[in-house]
């Protein structure tokens, strides 16, 4: 496995450390000694997902830690290295491994997608995994959690709605473009600019599922399999509404909690 990664830092600025209580208490690691044991894989529940194309993995530039495996999915034209902060605080708890939900090299679609991400599990040799999504990675994470529920041993959705009847992304965004500006930090607008600039076919063709695609169904396909899951919202969340986070994790039966400030600096939308 891969050692700890190495991220380039802007010298005079201080890198920016997550709140991330709230992340380690629903996980059950905020006082983690041994690693976590995970409990024995059921039977499948069916057979994988079928295409018409081979199948790769798809790229994973961060892979480090020891312990129980935890799959971070990040947000819309996002990179993994933004995440390094987490990162780095989840890595001496957990296995943590991020991959690159945009570098596919072809189309995005999200049948594709899920089918790598289904074939990079298999190749990290990870049978059952603890999820984080932030943001966008919610739609794939629940339409995962959906289809291979006897891989998931619990979730975590922040910042996110998971599904386009309830997502708002666009259409707050739009409304209140000023909150964009509030959120955003160096490393996620500077995350921004470099995926537009590598993948700008993926991330429209990305945007257009987020906006079209419907997974009605999908979170109380999670409820019902009994999947152990957390909604995690920042207490000022410029782009996404907190009652449609309630409102979507009382369609997961999933707990629901709202990340405390730090001092003097409100928690927004791209806490994580």
């Amino acid at each position: 496995m891969p050692g700890a990664p190495t991220y380039p830092t802007v010298p005079g600025r201080k890198r920016r450390r997550p709140a991330l209580g709230p992340l380690l208490s629903l996980l059950g690691w905020a006082n983690a000694g041994a690693p976590r044991v995970l409990p024995p894989l059921p039977a499948a529940r069916g057979g994988p997902v079928c295409f018409n194309r081979r199948v790769d993995p798809l790229p994973v530039p961060i892979d480090t830690g020891e312990g129980p495996p935890l799959v971070l999915l990040h947000g819309y034209a996002m990179r993994p290295d933004t995440y390094h902060g987490l990162v780095e605080l989840l890595a001496p708890r957990c296995r943590v491994i991020v991959p690159d939900l945009f570098d596919v090299g072809s189309d995005w679609s999200y049948p594709g997608v899920l089918g790598s991400f289904v074939a990079t599990l298999d190749h990290l040799g990870l049978e059952r995994v603890s999820m984080v999504a932030h943001s966008f990675g919610g739609g794939l994470q629940l339409g995962f959690a959906s289809e291979f529920p006897e891989r998931v041993v619990e979730l975590v959705f922040s910042d996110t709605l998971g599904v386009r009847r309830e997502w708002r992304l666009a259409d707050e965004a739009l409304r209140h473009p000023l909150g964009l500006l509030r959120l955003a930090t160096p490393s996620a607008m500077a995350s921004f600019a470099a995926s537009w600039v590598q993948h700008p076919r993926q991330l429209v063709q990305a945007a257009w599922w987020a906006f079209t695609s419907s997974r009605d169904g999908a979170s109380q396909e999670v409820a019902s399999a009994g999947l152990r899951s957390h909604v995690l919202w920042a207490n000022r969340d410029s782009v996404l509404n907190r009652r449609d986070g309630e409102a979507f994790a009382r369609a997961l039966e999933a707990s629901f909690t709202v990340a405390a400030p730090v001092p003097r600096r409100p928690v927004d939308h791209d806490w994580m």
